[in-house]
């Protein structure tokens, strides 16, 4: 019999939800569908706008958390009318939700998602499993990133030792050796997606640059690049996640104004693949031992970001996870269904090494949508 699970992801783009569908009946986990629901332009300005401190934001938190929801409950349903399957076969809904800030240092550190789980329980009935930051991080851990759990589970090989690198709106890698579980490392490695889609969102009035096109005509500035490479962010240890509280256009521009001239924005976009690409580099060379590297997230699409990636990691073969069964657009949202999956199951989620935690845990809050 299946065990069918939904994962529901949105990520730093904040364009939309991604939505899988499970199936956990075999040995390995098989993809069903995964489809993209885009978010109304009212709801993706109400997002951003909560991304920053701003007025009365409580409320707007408050009202923006039930209006999500309710798209996020409006794409899982669609999703399964698509496959025919009924919400009642469907065991658990596992929701990132959507983080509007991520504070993972200091004092009382945290990490805020969005999109309540029990409005999505009650207008689907299905149960749903949420919020599955804060465990990690009430165990002192960063909270993030939690794919490489996922990762480890689906595509880890005892014979060749990978890296999986995740491009959303921040990019994240996950060391996955032959040998040794407790080795596994994964952290962000900072901007992906985010800086290049607003850059060109800003100057084109398209959403992002497709195929990377856009970017591709002209060449890198060198002084911006090194410029925004001197972010401390990118010569701290791991563990360390970050976020768009970072990474973000006022970052940008307040280094493009400490420049003496001013660069064309095709430049720019060329300059920000470039620190993309160096930066995720970096940080798979200092594996030695790592011989095939898999793709996954939206960045995977970007033929220019991966051409100049696969140019940086030439000592390494470079795929996309689609040819490990999984398409690299579905990663992240069948993450979640697996860490649904994982809590039911009493599995943990959490891998301390990667978060910083001082144990693994099953992740978490179970809201049930299941009247029996």
């Amino acid at each position: 019999m299946p065990q069918l699970y939904l994962g529901l992801m949105s990520g730093t783009s904040i364009d939309g939800v991604d939505v899988a569908l499970v199936d956990f009946s075999g040995s390995q986990p098989r993809l069903l569908d995964c489809q993209t629901f885009p978010f109304s332009a009212a709801l993706c300005a109400e997002l951003h706008r909560l991304c920053a401190p701003g007025e009365n934001e409580i409320e707007r938190m408050g009202r923006a958390d039930r209006a999500l929801a309710e798209v996020f409950a409006d794409a899982s349903l669609q999703l399964l009318k698509d496959n025919y399957v009924r919400p009642d076969q469907v065991r658990a809904i596992g929701s990132h939700g959507q983080t509007i800030r991520h504070i993972p240092h200091g004092e009382h550190c945290f990490s805020i998602q969005i999109g309540d789980p029990n409005t999505l329980a009650a207008l689907t009935g299905i149960d749903v499993i949420a919020d599955f930051r804060r465990k990690d991080m009430a165990l002192g851990g960063q909270g993030a990133p939690l794919v490489p759990a996922f990762h480890n589970a689906v595509f880890a090989n005892p014979e060749k030792s990978r890296v999986v690198i995740n491009i959303g709106g921040i990019a994240n890698i996950t060391y996955l050796p032959r040998r040794d579980c407790d080795a596994i490392i994964g952290y962000d490695t900072g901007p992906g997606n985010t800086l290049l889609d607003a850059w060109c969102k800003q100057h084109t009035g398209k959403d992002y640059d497709e195929k990377g096109q856009w970017a591709a005509q002209r060449s890198a500035d060198t002084e911006l690049l090194q410029l925004l490479y001197s972010h401390p962010y990118f010569s701290l240890p791991a563990p360390k996640s970050t976020g768009r509280e970072q990474f973000n256009l006022p970052w940008l521009h307040q280094n493009l104004a400490s420049l003496s001239r001013d660069i064309d924005p095709q430049v720019v976009q060329s300059t920000l693949v470039m620190l993309t690409t160096h930066t995720i580099a970096q940080q798979v060379l200092q594996f030695k031992d790592v011989e095939q590297v898999y793709l996954c997230g939206g960045g995977a699409r970007n033929e220019f970001l991966v051409e100049e990636l696969e140019s940086a990691l030439h000592e390494c073969e470079l795929f996309t996870t689609d040819e490990l069964g999984v398409e690299a657009d579905a990663v992240e949202a069948m993450a979640f269904a697996w860490l649904a999956y994982a809590h039911i199951n009493n599995i943990q989620g959490s891998i301390a090494s990667v978060t910083g935690a001082t144990k693994g845990a099953v992740l978490g809050t179970f809201c049930p949508g299941k009247v029996e």
